[in-house]
């Protein structure tokens, strides 16, 4: 719940006033966006672990079930592989590190948290009402525009004409 400061216009010489709090709450967003079709998946949870991984792939997988899926996962601890069970009709792409501008989602975060500063919530309960609004009005023409590189793209489509053209 801590707010991030952003910049403000102001009039010249005048010095914008904003409310400032730190409090050190917090929720995660797991999310999942397509840059072909700007179709989007994402649950809002109180944590991040190596079973709430799985169970999100779990629920994602059932989420347009004949769909085939490809998660881009950084290195993350929770994104550890080693002992869960990836569902059939989704397969995880690991980038390398310290390279988040390689994953759609990151891009989806920044808009999200740009959207975010300057914002004071009085509570938990009202962070997450905005969290939801503001997933829930992200219209697929947006999610393919903050998501569609044109390096994934290129790729995706090779991926897709290699496996089902042959």
């Amino acid at each position: 719940m801590m707010n991030h400061l952003g910049k403000y216009i102001t009039a010249s010489g005048v010095k914008p006033i904003v409310t400032y709090q730190q409090i050190y709450k917090t929720t995660y967003l797991y999310g999942s966006y397509s840059p072909i079709n700007g179709d989007s998946f994402v649950w809002e949870i109180n944590g991040v672990s190596t079973n709430i991984f799985q169970a999100y792939l779990r629920e994602f997988s059932t989420h347009n079930p004949k769909e085939y899926k490809i998660v881009v996962i950084d290195n993350a601890g929770f994104h550890s592989t080693k002992n869960i069970e990836v569902p059939q009709n989704i397969v995880l792409l690991r980038i390398p590190p310290y390279n988040p501008e390689l994953n759609p989602c990151e891009q989806v975060w920044q808009y999200i948290k740009n959207r975010f500063k300057n914002q004071r919530f009085e509570s938990m309960k009202s962070l997450k009402e905005w969290l939801s609004e503001m997933v829930c009005e992200m219209k697929p023409e947006t999610i393919k525009s903050i998501t569609g590189n044109h390096h994934f793209l290129k790729a995706f489509n090779t991926a897709f004409n290699t496996a089902f053209n042959n």
